[in-house]
């Protein structure tokens, strides 16, 4: 105790000197013609000796820019930055007091063919009208770092323990490495993988879509796009990491990630195998693949259910032993006309878990109980090519392709005994089942995007074609008991090969002109068809004792349903776009129809109709300044319902839930609309951004459940009138950075409220929910030293109910989590992984509070070539697995099986070659 006194006093003192013995360098920016003042430019101190970065600022829309400084006793350079004007240098020995610089004049940067160019100095960040682009050098990050380390030191980006990573409060949902899809946009494979020493600049846009982008309309979507260049020396050469580890309990994992770069032409190829519930691929420079299994496996769902536990697959249940190798390519052909890229996949997962659950069912009519256990073991196997091709045809016209194709077979064997009790704890049904299922599906989709520029500025059209097709075949040996005890009706029991075939074929055109007024109005003409076609076929055999095969038919469990929904559109819209201000509204009409068909016992039943509904969607985008905007979007749509939804036959195949559809259902009817504005000032360092949003739903279908004497339950489907979800919220970030000292902090608070309807035995109901989720997190860092970072969340949910078995229910969730990294001695790093969580909503008999510590040590040796480390996940011994959920139906608790303490040493290789030198270093995995 006494050592956390002294290291808190320590850690405040730290905190309290930043603003002591401090002095100021003020000044402002002006134009030197127009005596204008200059916003967002770059102003930063660099050392004279190595040109290190010591501190930087922007300037204010006033042209005005203020440091706050310690002292610094050698000599420094005052440089300022601002794209299109010359650069600006002013030497000082040394920095001791005050300074007021006065009026500051840039020179607009006029060349000519005869000037000689001079290469200035990159500033750390560089604001232009379009993109945030930070130089990767100036941020310092340790030798081993990956890009996702280098990304939290970027001042105005946040990365939360999910892994989502947000710029500014818009979330990046495109990570590109040179321009390209690096294994996939999401990126995170290259932010977890890629070393950080060979990123030249980190480039943030906003997000486009590929009609957006050839046709030079301004981005609709609000979110953003991070491009990682790399440096031109090591463009040309070869790096990666081959990793071996083992550990207790037959623990193992291992990983490969090779690079060859050259010039325009990239090979990745990536590997990993292990069974510590790491589906993904991380070479985290701590925790390497413990990714699967830490603390940043804390999921909660939108139902309010809650989960801790080792994996990120299959539901979050089970321990799973993962194998996976994939090639990523990427080049220019043709002379920059045709610009390929593609990767392959394989992957191959064995998941093994036993579950418990114990649920109450909560009924008008009075509760009832249902207790089951399971045992499963799932094994998927699945290969996945996804290309995208763009095509200049010539300088006007650029045709996109992107075809892809999977093929995955899962086998899954399924034991389970479930019991059903009324309120006097006397039974009401028990059933036991043995299950073998094998699902092998196909997917083949593409796209092909074709824009033509016509010789008017703004005018273009566009032509578009997608299709989808799909086929599934699953083959399912059941064995199943159903015992009925209350009602008098007859035992259910089966021993039978069902036999399903599910397709569905999607192709859909789309054509658009845009035809501009002016140059910052343009009108907009679609016009668009969709049809969806699907088919389902279920053939079930009894087995036959006298043939010893499943060759009896079984025509109560076997059925056909066939459908078609068809969808045109035709809309006209305006798209405005100006330097502050873009937006586009467009309005249209839906006619939708479909034809369901199905053949059950003989009888062809059709369900067929036609509707016209309007369409509309728009968004509009204003920049209040260099750091402040404001977004906002609306959208009204309607959905059919699903043939299954609809045709009125029954579905015998669940011997506890018998459901046939609703001939009479309408299409539901969605109103959406969101609202957000943000700020970061990068002078300042300091961000907030804030939110809200809704939906509204007209004609919502949900299902409708009654039970009879022996709970067993019979399904159909019905429209409610209308439910909601209206959600608002803020985040504010903070951080301070003095040499090698660096404080960031954040605060926020979401809240949701939401009218849900429902039925439950017939009877409706309305459950009207407050949820309310506060957080807050912490970091503190000193450079080569160490890092420490705390996180607590706090979430309270209530539920009102009306004409329901209960009034209200409300439970409560801390989660707190610390993460800290020391960095010394030198060629030493430890990394500890705390966290703790308590939740009121688990059942007695459950434990409601849990400690999940993991730790690793890593020792870097042989002139860095070899990186030796042990981890230990789960140092306490505590992990486990229990869930709540809580539904206007339901209250169920959930145990499933859990990764358990283990120790893992390992060994890490580690190849560069880069523009003819050789650098090795190494990272080996072994126990």
């Amino acid at each position: 105790m006494l050592k956390i006194c002294y290291f808190s006093l320590a850690l405040l003192c730290s905190f309290f000197s930043f603003s002591q013995n401090s002095f100021s360098v003020s000044g402002k920016l002006l134009d030197e013609s127009l005596k204008l003042p200059l916003e967002s430019a770059t102003i930063y101190f660099s050392r004279v000796s190595d040109s290190t970065v010591v501190d930087y600022t922007i300037s204010d829309k006033n042209g005005n820019f203020n440091f706050k400084l310690k002292g610094i006793n050698y000599p420094v350079f005052l440089k300022i930055s601002y794209n299109g004007y010359k650069e600006y240098k002013k030497q000082f020995e040394t920095l001791s007091k005050d300074h007021d610089l006065g009026n500051l004049y840039l020179e607009e940067n006029v060349s000519s063919l005869n000037e000689v160019v001079v290469q200035s100095e990159i500033p750390p960040i560089v604001i232009k009208t379009d993109t945030l682009e930070f130089n990767a050098s100036s941020f310092k990050v340790t030798p081993d770092a990956n890009v996702e380390a280098l990304l939290k030191q970027l001042p105005g980006v946040e990365i939360d323990e999910e892994g989502k990573i947000t710029v500014n409060g818009k979330e990046v949902n495109n990570i590109l490495v040179n321009g390209k899809p690096f294994f996939g946009k999401d990126g995170k494979i290259a932010t977890q993988n890629l070393p950080a020493e060979i990123i030249d600049k980190v480039q943030v846009t906003d997000t486009k879509t590929k009609e957006e982008e050839l046709s030079g309309t301004a981005a609709s979507e609000n979110a953003s796009t991070i491009n990682l260049t790399i440096q031109e020396d090591k463009n040309k050469g070869m790096f990666g990491k081959a990793t071996v580890g083992t550990g207790s309990d037959k623990r193992y994992e291992s990983g490969l990630l090779f690079n060859y770069f050259k010039d325009t032409q990239k090979i990745s190829i990536l590997g990993s195998s292990n069974n510590i519930n790491s589906i993904g691929f991380s070479m985290d420079e701590i925790f390497d693949n413990m990714g699967g299994g830490r603390n940043s496996s804390i999921w909660v769902n939108d139902n309010g259910s809650f989960g801790i536990n080792g994996m990120q697959f299959g539901g979050n249940t089970g321990i799973t032993k993962s194998n996976m190798i994939g090639v990523n390519f990427s080049d220019e052909w043709m002379n920059k006309k045709i610009d390929p890229n593609g990767s392959y996949y394989f992957t191959n997962a064995i998941t093994e878990n036993k579950n418990r659950t114990s649920r109450t069912n909560l009924l008008p009519t009075g509760n009832t109980s249902t207790n089951s256990e399971s045992d499963s073991k799932t094994d998927v196997t699945g290969n996945a090519i996804n290309l995208d091709f763009e095509i200049k045809i010539d300088s006007t016209t650029t045709l996109y392709v992107t075809p892809a194709f999977s093929k995955n077979k899962s086998i899954n064997k399924f034991t389970s005994n479930a019991t059903s009790l009324d309120e006097s704890n006397n039974l009401l049904n028990e059933n036991n089942s043995s299950n073998v299922k094998e699902d092998e599906s196909i997917k083949f989709e593409n796209s092909l995007y074709l824009y033509k520029k016509f010789q008017k500025k703004g005018r273009g059209i566009s032509l578009s074609f997608r299709n989808q097709n799909t086929k599934n075949d699953t083959d399912l040996n059941t064995l199943t008991n159903t015992i009925f005890y209350q009602s008098g009706n007859p035992n259910d029991n089966r021993n039978q090969n069902r036999f399903d075939i599910d397709k569905q074929d999607t192709y859909s055109t789309k054509i658009g002109y845009t035809e501009p007024i002016s140059d910052s109005l343009s009108l907009l003409f679609e016009t668009s068809f969709e049809t969806v076609k699907l088919y389902n076929s279920t053939n079930t055999f009894d087995f036959d004792s006298f043939t010893n095969e499943y060759s009896q038919f079984n025509d109560i469990l076997s059925n056909n349903i066939d459908s078609r929904n068809n969808t045109f559109n035709t809309s006209v819209g305006i798209q405005l776009k100006t330097s502050k201000l873009r937006g586009s509204i467009r309005l249209g009409t839906d006619f939708l129809n479909y034809n369901n068909q199905s053949n059950y016992l003989g009888v062809k039943t059709e369900v067929k109709n036609n509707y016209m509904y309007p369409s509309l969607n728009g968004y509009l985008s204003y920049k209040l300044g260099k750091s402040k905007s404001f977004y906002s979007y609306y959208s009204y749509e309607a959905t059919l319902p699903s043939a299954r939804q609809l045709l009125p036959f029954e579905d015998l195949s669940n011997p506890l839930n018998t459901v046939i559809g609703n001939a009479f259902l309408k299409p539901s009817e969605n109103y959406n609309i969101y609202i957000n504005y943000n700020n970061y000032d990068y002078a300042t360092r300091s961000g907030f951004y804030s939110y809200f949003g809704g939906s509204l739903n007209k004609n919502q279908i949900v299902s409708s459940t009654v039970y009879d004497n022996d709970f067993k339950a019979n399904t159909t489907y019905q429209n409610i009138d209308q439910t909601y979800n209206f959600y608002t919220g803020f985040n504010l970030n903070k951080s301070y950075k003095k040499e090698k000292r660096t404080i960031k902090y954040g605060l926020g608070i979401g809240m949701n409220y939401n009218l849900n309807q429902g039925l439950t035995n017939a009877a409706l109901y309305e459950a009207r929910g407050i949820q309310l989720n506060p957080r807050a997190s912490f970091s503190y860092s000193i450079e080569d030293l160490i890092t420490i970072s705390p996180t607590y969340k706090y979430s309270y949910n209530t539920t009102s109910f009306k004409n329901y078995v209960i009034d209200n229910s409300n439970n409560y969730r801390h989660i707190f989590k610390i993460e800290a990294t020391t960095y010394w001695p030198k060629n030493i790093v430890l990394g500890n992984d705390f966290g703790y969580t308590y939740n009121s909503n688990i059942a007695d008999g459950f434990q409601k509070d849990f400690y999940l510590w993991n730790a690793s040590l890593g020792y870097n040796f042989f002139k860095d070539q070899l990186l030796a480390k042990v981890k230990v996940y789960d140092l306490l011994n505590q992990n486990v697995n229990a869930t709540r959920t809580i539904t206007p139906t339901a209250i169920t608790d959930t145990e499933n099986t859990v990764l358990q303490q283990y120790v893992m040493f390992s060994l890490t290789y580690k190849l560069e070659k880069f523009g003819g030198k050789d650098k090795k270093k190494t990272h080996f995995m072994m126990d």
